[in-house]
């Protein structure tokens, strides 16, 4: 009988483990520059060299790439960003689906989920649970030229370096809108 009580605690601490490590759980990625399906091929070549994706899923009329991500692993984006930029070309748009467990996002807007910050552009004192889609606003997951529309509407150094001091330490912000 303790031996199946054993297995079982163990059992939930397994599977608590991995829901801690997997806080993204898909991504749609939207590249620009691409012209061929060569160039469709060295982009999903790049991002399968990922430890943490499971499956890149073009969409050639659409210049998108679904990713999923191995539920044991964490989801890196700027590693996401820097593979598509190493093949040649450049994020159009980034979009996750962010499992969120009962996260208090705070009054200016922010909001922490297993050591990584967002920053939301367009949510603030609310309470999020759950799977939520939320673009990524940040330099080099958008277009410049939103980019520079977004920079000059929020008027942030935060947002223009996407990093910012939180809890005395410089922190990677991701700035988000959902």
């Amino acid at each position: 009988m303790k031996t199946i009580k054993y297995f079982i605690i163990l059992f939930c601490l397994f599977i608590g483990g991995n829901t801690f490590a997997q806080q993204i759980s898909k991504a749609e990625l939207q590249v620009n520059g691409l012209t061929c399906s060569m160039c469709s091929r060295a982009t999903e070549t790049s991002l399968k060299s990922l430890g943490f994706i499971e499956t890149v899923s073009p969409d050639l009329n659409r210049n998108v790439f679904v990713l999923t991500f191995k539920a044991d692993k964490k989801v890196d984006l700027d590693e996401i960003r820097d593979k598509v930029q190493d093949a040649g070309f450049s994020i159009g748009d980034l979009s996750a689906t962010i499992n969120f467990k009962n996260t208090q996002v705070d009054a200016a807007g922010l909001a922490e989920l297993d050591g990584a910050v967002f920053q939301f552009i367009n949510a603030k004192s609310k309470t999020l649970d759950g799977p939520v889609i939320a673009r990524i606003m940040d330099k080099d997951f958008i277009t410049s030229s939103a980019f520079k529309k977004q920079a000059a509407e929020l008027k942030s150094e935060t947002y223009l370096k996407g990093k910012g001091i939180v809890q005395g330490k410089e922190t990677r912000i991701f700035h988000l809108s959902i």
